[in-house]
């Protein structure tokens, strides 16, 4: 389990026990363009069977951040459902968020994927390149037999 303080009293956390997904299910459902409508059963799911989950929270312990992967465990990774709420926007978070999920871990040395249409910038800062316009692929530093 990853626990790591950020400026400002933020924290970074995979551990998916603390995770609000009444929260994750909210930013989803209600304000994403990805998984506008997913339902709370869906978003319980995803969060209980990934890979692993990033949290962000903020010094009173409120979720305000959040991603999850998927992996075969062997061959890749995949990065879902990032985001940080707008009030939190602008401190670097969704970076450190991004930064833990991909190079800490144990899916570290995996090639990730992710699917976006605006977050080009972010992702590009931690390796992901892009072979085009909505998908990014970060490769690996695993050899594939």
């Amino acid at each position: 389990m990853t626990v790591r303080e950020l400026p400002n009293g933020y924290e970074l956390d995979d551990d998916a026990g603390r995770v609000d997904v009444d929260a994750v299910w909210r930013y989803l459902s209600l304000e994403s363009y990805w998984a506008n409508g997913r339902s709370l059963a869906t978003t319980e799911r995803l969060v209980r069977e990934a890979a692993r989950v990033v949290g962000v929270y903020e010094p009173g312990g409120a979720l305000v951040g959040f991603c999850r992967i998927g992996s075969d465990e062997e061959t890749f990774a995949f990065l879902f459902d990032v985001f940080i709420m707008a009030e939190h926007r602008g401190k670097g978070l969704g970076l450190e968020m991004v930064r833990e999920a991909v190079e800490r871990g144990r899916h570290a040395h995996l090639p990730f994927y992710l699917g976006t249409r605006d977050g080009h910038g972010l992702y590009r800062k931690v390796g992901f390149d892009v072979p085009n316009e909505r998908q990014m692929m970060r490769p690996g530093t695993k050899q594939l037999s």
